[in-house]
């Protein structure tokens, strides 16, 4: 047994074969694919490292786009020990030795960057422990992020870094990608041009994807390149990037909302499928469409609420996925609808002159006076009935004595606001005609 088990020892070790990304990991930035905007020679990175003055960074950007690849790799172009670790996985006592580690490196002349991915993970107390060692040297720290580093990060390992947006890869770029797995495959990808087109488009932006895609198609046994329609039933389509808590959900809402009010229904559509695909509540959709049509359409078209409204009470009896078209109807009606805030604008600032007027009361003639002694103090006094007015309109003040007259409201001259502006300056007129009576 003891022989047997020498021998096996002995044996040379057979290697996994290694996977694709990382046999087509880039050897240098120069053959990095996409991130021009940040590793060119203007760019900042690219100034960085002529200049000789590499500075902590918080590379921040969706999956796939080579935020590993590129801290790997500043690490050699700037002599540097590279060490990395991920926020999921490394506790406060982990964290010392890194820096322990680090400190002995330095005294043997040696810099550290440490490359900390997902780093929003970190809660602050551990966030703060990195910045004595970013400021005395022994580390130059280099995050990663999905996240909104603005949002997840503490304002003081924000201001010691540079953050450096990350974009999805383009088609072109994934295409690129592409060419260079064919290369170290010794051939091509049996597909066709068009295919190849929607094997770059199943990535969605993330080049670690499209290379694990690539890894399956090259293992197929296939007689001759296959079309896009057989090679979407051998793979699934990547699923879009959507974290319903995070900030990619506000940041479709947002623009959900902008193409409303920008009356772009094709867009606004587009932005409500994405969200829906996403897997998003349509409660969520519909409460949000009804704020839309208060918000930016509001006078200019009454019927808006009363349409969303309709819409979201389809949805509660209709249920998934049919009730979604209602709402699908109700983002087209508002972006369609004329547009305005004038009430928005309008109910800001009577909250702002309230707050800023305190407690000044109602004057006298409009209050009641349901006792004698009210009406001792003059309250009722002078009040008119408007009822009993020429045109129903006394023109009376029911502003604060101590306030002058304000106008909140000015509605636009779009839908029914035109015929409301019709009415707010018929009430003007009669106002400046009480005055001379």
């Amino acid at each position: 047994m003891s022989d047997l088990f020498q021998s096996d020892i002995s044996k040379p070790e057979v290697q996994a074969p290694r996977p694709l990304a990382d046999r087509l990991r880039p050897k240098s930035l120069g053959e990095v694919i996409g991130q021009s905007h940040v590793l060119g020679p203007e760019a900042p990175l690219g100034v960085m490292l002529a200049s000789g003055s590499l500075s902590s960074i918080i590379f921040w950007g969706p999956p796939g786009v080579g935020k590993t690849t590129i801290a790997r790799l500043l690490a050699d172009e700037t002599d540097l020990h590279f060490v990395q670790i991920s926020a999921i996985f490394t506790g406060v006592p982990d964290l010392r030795k890194v820096f322990e580690a680090a400190k002995l490196r330095r005294q043997n002349g040696k810099g550290t960057l440490l490359f900390v991915d997902e780093i929003h993970r970190f809660n602050k107390a551990q966030q703060d422990s990195f910045l004595p060692h970013m400021e005395d040297g022994t580390i130059l720290l280099v995050g990663a992020t999905t996240e909104n580093p603005s949002f997840e990060l503490n304002a003081a390992v924000m201001s010691r870094s540079q953050v450096m947006i990350l974009e999805r890869l383009s088609l072109d770029e994934l295409a690129l990608m592409a060419a260079r797995a064919e290369t170290e495959f010794e051939r091509d990808l049996p597909l066709t041009q068009r295919a190849r087109e929607t094997l770059c488009e199943m990535a969605d932006g993330d080049g670690r994807t499209l290379l694990n895609l690539i890894e399956q198609v090259m293992a197929w046994r296939v007689s001759q390149p296959l079309d896009s329609d057989q090679l979407g039933k051998r793979l699934m389509r990547r699923a879009a990037k959507y974290d319903k808590s995070g900030e990619e959900h506000y940041n479709l809402i947002s623009a959900l909302h902008k193409s409303v009010r920008g009356s772009d229904p094709d867009a606004a559509l587009y932005w409500f499928a994405r969200m829906l695909e996403g897997g998003e509540d349509p409660r969520y959709l519909a409460r949000r469409l009804v704020r839309m049509a208060v918000e930016d359409i509001a006078l200019a078209d009454p019927q808006a609420q009363t349409v969303c409204l309709h819409a979201w009470e389809t949805f509660e009896r209709l249920g998934s996925p049919e009730g979604e078209l209602a709402l699908s109807q109700a983002v087209i009606y508002l972006a369609l609808a004329p547009k305005s805030n004038a009430a928005y604008v309008a109910y800001k600032a009577a909250r702002d002159a309230a707050r800023k007027t305190g407690s000044e009361p109602p004057p006298k003639h409009i209050l009641n006076a349901p006792t004698k002694m009210m009406e001792k103090h003059g309250y009722g006094v002078g009040y008119a009935y408007d009822h009993d007015s020429k045109d129903g309109f006394s023109g009376q003040n029911f502003f604060p004595e101590t306030l002058p007259r304000t106008q909140f409201y000015a509605p636009v001259e779009r839908g029914f606001e035109r015929d409301l502006a019709k009415r707010v300056a018929y009430f003007e007129k009669l106002r400046d005609q009480r005055k001379r009576d």
